[in-house]
């Protein structure tokens, strides 16, 4: 039982650690002082766990520790996100939209000029849409940090020939980097982008240089719209209320599947929800994408760097990229 307790104070005393790493305020010597205390303590205490004979009502170190680590969780239940502070460019801006039947208006579209990473001319605009003519949703898999995690987009099409990609994405403060760790220690607030395809799916293809796929969604008609109005309604949600954008639990992929479970409520939880990177893999095996074709295919098919490359900042990009992929290219047949 003492063993298993110092267990819990060692997962304890790390999460402590890195939770002040992110968020202790002050100067950074007054923070590496802290860490330091609170990982003595930690220590002592696991120490005096260890040490404690059978029977021995527990007192001095580990007690001081729970007493510390009370007073850390109410700390960290004061931290609070908030949509007011100096952002990064290309989250500067929170989308709003205005839905009037079947007519939708969004405002604060991203429809950046990237050049490079760092070399961007920003765009946000206005543009409406309408829901009677939306006909389809394509899901976005983005790689950046090998095959187990992927950044997860959906973009909708219309018969007008319109289209609007959404994003969830980390709201990065003008000069952060992302950090898959800080993720967990509300080093972030959340997002929802939406952008053109040409500046969303064409940094991540063209000018970062990451492996992107597109697969074509099963979704039924009835259902798209649903869809659609379901990111409307998380990006109102943030605009009200701001959140943290948690690597685990509130990020790109969930989202999706929440939305999906509002349409299909028996969908199963799946590690493939966590490990992003499998997420299409996960949506073929509920017969979420395309029919009639292996899975191998569809992701053969979806990956359109190359087709990307070629396109370019062509207008045509968003037809240039689904150039045979199931589902959209009607040469392309099982």
């Amino acid at each position: 039982m003492r063993a298993f307790l110092a267990l819990l104070v060692l997962g304890a005393c790390a999460w402590g650690a890195m939770a002040l790493g992110y968020r202790c305020p002050g100067p950074a010597p007054v923070r590496y002082l802290v860490i330091a205390l609170w990982v003595g303590l930690g220590v002592a205490a696991v120490i005096a766990l260890l040490r404690v004979r059978a029977g021995v009502p527990l007192k001095g170190w580990p007690l001081g520790f729970l007493i510390a680590m009370v007073v850390l969780a109410g700390w960290w239940q004061t931290i609070r996100p908030s949509n007011d502070r100096v952002w990064a460019t290309d989250v500067a801006q929170r989308l709003t939209s205005h839905v009037d039947g079947s007519h939708v208006t969004l405002h604060n579209v991203r429809n950046f000029e990237w050049r490079t990473a760092t070399d961007f001319t920003p765009r946000w605009e206005t543009r409406e849409y309408d829901l009677d003519n939306l006909v389809s949703a394509d899901l976005v898999l983005s790689y950046w940090m090998g095959p187990a995690i992927a950044h997860t987009l959906v973009s909708f099409g219309f018969s007008d020939g319109k289209r609007v990609v959404f994003s969830i994405e980390i709201r990065k403060k003008q000069g952060q980097r992302f950090s898959a760790v800080g993720g967990f220690f509300k080093d972030f607030e959340a997002t929802l982008v939406a952008a053109d395809e040409r500046d969303i799916l064409r940094v991540r293809s063209n000018v970062r240089g990451e492996t992107t796929y597109l697969y074509r969604l099963n979704i039924p008609p009835n259902a798209l719209r649903q869809v659609f109005l379901g990111y409307l309604e998380r990006a109102e949600e943030l605009d009200s209320e701001p959140a943290w954008y948690n690597t685990l639990t509130s990020n790109c992929t969930t989202i999706v599947f929440e939305i999906a479970r509002l349409i299909a409520p028996g969908l199963p939880l799946d590690y493939r929800l966590l490990l992003s990177g499998y997420f299409a893999e996960y949506a073929y095996d509920q017969g979420g994408l395309t029919p009639g074709f292996t899975y191998a295919q569809l992701q053969e098919r979806g990956n359109f760097v190359q087709r990307a490359l070629a396109a370019g900042d062509s207008p045509a990009f968003s037809t240039r990229i689904r150039e045979g992929v199931p589902g959209e290219d009607p040469k392309v047949t099982p």
